[in-house]
């Protein structure tokens, strides 16, 4: 995927040439659906962008965003098994809405900042609060970065088969029992904002992905909590780009 967004436009072109053929068909049921993005360069995440959760957590909308990442060794499939780690008993699920870079860029601006979005994809942020939250000096990394905790998919959905990335409902339920329920109209920072700020610190280069934040209903401000353990089962899913669904192992 990477190396097709390299093309830019004119591998577009020509993958909209392909649909259009009726052609170069393979029935759904006789593949296995991989992350649209497998390897990026760079897997960059946001946290507290949305009004509610931070609202349920009594927690300070930022005044910037707030930056931090996931290894891309972390990513699997939209139906892959999530692997619970055998030193953390505190997993938990995050809904996210993932918008992928399809055109080079550093220091851009907010008026152009979605010419370098190709399109949309659906995550799993998926977090070990015990060690994101207590231990490791409370770095976020380690708790968000072990392997399988980004499950994402099930396509790329380009931006202009989107009416509106900023009005999209967003949903979780595990085991059936919905638990995130919100709309992406509750970004405290919208994707010209992220691309623009993310860009003054790194070039952001085809395939990278930026993971936008989560809305209210994790386990860890659930009272009494609520976390994952093994048997579960986790659906994702956002208005437009689908869904994914992942068991925990």
């Amino acid at each position: 995927m990477r190396a097709f967004l390299d093309t830019g436009p004119s591998g577009l072109a020509a993958a909209q040439r392909a649909l259009e053929s009726g052609r170069h068909r393979l029935g759904r049921e006789t593949v296995r659906l991989l992350a649209p993005v497998g390897d990026p360069e760079k897997l960059i995440c946001v946290g507290l962008n949305y009004l509610d959760h931070c609202l349920e957590q009594d927690a300070r909308v930022p005044r910037e965003p707030l930056i931090f990442s996931k290894f891309p060794s972390a990513i699997v499939g939209p139906f892959d098994d999530i692997v619970h780690p055998q030193d953390s008993s505190e997993v938990d699920w995050e809904v996210e809405l993932a918008a992928v870079i399809g055109k080079k860029g550093r220091h851009i601006e907010e008026s152009v900042a979605m010419d370098h979005v190709v399109g949309f994809t659906v995550a799993n942020d998926v977090s070990a609060r015990d060690w994101q939250m207590k231990r490791n000096g409370r770095q976020w990394l380690l708790g968000k970065t072990f392997d399988t905790f980004c499950p994402l998919g099930p396509a790329l959905v380009t931006k202009e088969a989107v009416a509106d990335v900023h009005n999209l409902g967003i949903r979780c339920s595990v085991n059936g029992r919905l638990m995130q329920d919100s709309n992406t109209s509750q970004l405290v920072f919208r994707l010209p904002q992220l691309v623009a700020w993310v860009s003054r610190f790194v070039t952001l280069v085809p395939g990278d992905i930026l993971l936008t934040g989560t809305p209210p209903g994790v386990g860890v401000f659930r009272k009494p909590p609520v976390f994952l353990k093994r048997g579960d089962e986790v659906r994702c899913e956002i208005e437009e780009l689908g869904a994914i669904c992942n068991k925990v192992v």
